[in-house]
């Protein structure tokens, strides 16, 4: 699928088309010009995409309100993304636009699942593009110049998107026509972060040998997101969340949160969770600089120049605990809360810059006080999150809860 305003950029994509056509690749031009007529007719009209946006196109360029006319269209973009992708008709999505032209391609390329290609070329690749992508995964190619007409520099930019998908769309239909294999393994999400590693990597083995296929996430913001919208899409049969850190950030104000609804996919839906304290000893900000006065006295680690980790405080750890027990006493579905004595990261272990067992403590008590009475499971070990027991007998929990097989295990100590 061709996406965009063709009243504006009709010459851009013609060349694009012509040059997936030479490549073997069939395409469905889809109008989502508000301003004026295309100067060749799409295969979907902006008026058919208004109107799936429930919109009307002749009352749109009447009221010449961009924000509106954005809005219904990128509604109607999805919708039309979403019925070809219904029907079988898609391996790709290709769009070219500034801002505004942007924002409504992207609209339809996060409504197709992810692995469908998608790619969007625009003026805007070069900031913060991070609202185009959400969660999904949308490839952004930066057009250099403004997508003003065809030129040698946008001559190169637009024939090398169109090479890529149609590489990609190749890949896709291959993958597509491809049957059993790892894709017939039952999914689970896992969540890690680089002071969790070794704790995920042992577990996501032990997972892989029980059968399962593991998607690993990390623990950055855009990695919960990620994670709880395939959750939330009911793509995966267990969660490994031994990295919760993100809750930190959102609780004390660090850089990394996932938002408020962290940890709240898998238990609306019921999706058999095993859940740990991993990293809830740091809070994440940007270079040392970046670091809010506030913090000034606090306990700082420097993990890089780009990155420095604060480590939360009893009280901070309390209402994070409170946090993390009030999302699983929510949960409709199995939950096993994993508690790791020895330590919840790399650095909060004996001797570690980190390490901290009243701080510890009082995030473990306050997530075990609000979980009294609940039916979330509960086991204790004396060992660091990253030790291989402890990884270990996670993997053999989530393994229990998603079959329902064997008795739960109190602890691993």
């Amino acid at each position: 699928m061709l996406l965009g305003t063709l009243d504006t950029k009709h010459a851009e994509y013609a060349f694009v088309q012509e040059r997936l056509t030479r490549a073997g690749i069939e395409t469905v031009l889809v109008d989502v010009g508000v301003v004026g007529e295309p100067s060749a007719r799409p295969d979907i009209t902006a008026a058919e995409v208004a109107a799936a946006g429930g919109g009307d196109l002749a009352a749109l360029r009447t009221a010449r309100d961009r924000g509106a006319a954005l809005a219904v269209m990128a509604e109607g973009a999805a919708a039309v993304a979403r019925r070809l992708h219904g029907s079988g008709e898609l391996s790709g999505v290709l769009a070219l636009g500034g801002s505004g032209g942007s924002s409504i391609a992207a609209a339809a390329m996060r409504a197709v699942p992810i692995g469908l290609p998608k790619l969007l070329v625009s003026t805007m690749a070069a900031g913060d593009v991070s609202g185009y992508v959400g969660t999904s995964d949308v490839t952004i190619m930066h057009s250099v110049v403004d997508l003003a007409g065809l030129n040698r520099l946008s001559r190169t930019v637009l024939e090398n998107a169109a090479g890529a998908m149609a590489g990609m769309a190749a890949a896709y239909r291959e993958r597509s026509a491809a049957r059993g294999g790892p894709s017939d393994r039952p999914l689970v999400a896992a969540s890690m972060f680089g002071v969790t590693t070794p704790a995920v990597d042992t577990a996501r083995r032990r997972l892989e040998d029980l059968g399962y296929e593991v998607l690993v996430f990390h623990a950055t913001g855009s990695g919960g997101r990620t994670m709880e919208s395939l959750i939330a899409g009911g793509h995966v049969a267990g969660v490994l969340d031994l990295t919760t850190t993100e809750l930190a950030d959102e609780v004390v104000g660090g850089v990394l949160s996932a938002g408020p609804e962290r940890l709240d996919a898998a238990a609306g839906r019921g999706v058999p969770q095993v859940v740990s304290f991993g990293a809830l000893d740091m809070v994440n900000f940007g270079p040392e600089a970046s670091v809010p006065s506030r913090f000034a006295d606090r306990k700082l680690l420097v993990h890089n120049a780009d990155v420095t980790l604060m480590r939360t405080s009893a009280s901070e750890a309390a209402r994070i605990g409170d946090l993390l027990g009030r999302k699983l006493a929510a949960a409709t579905g199995p939950v096993s809360l994993r508690v790791p004595r020895g330590g919840f990261s790399a650095v909060d272990a004996e001797g570690g810059p980190f390490w901290d067992p009243g701080a510890d403590e009082a995030c473990v008590g306050a997530a075990l006080a609000r979980l009294d009475g609940t039916p979330v499971e509960v086991a204790t070990s004396g060992h660091n999150i990253n030790d291989e027991d402890f990884a270990l007998a996670a993997a053999d929990e989530l393994h229990r809860l998603v079959t329902g097989a064997g008795d739960h295990r109190e602890d691993d100590a």
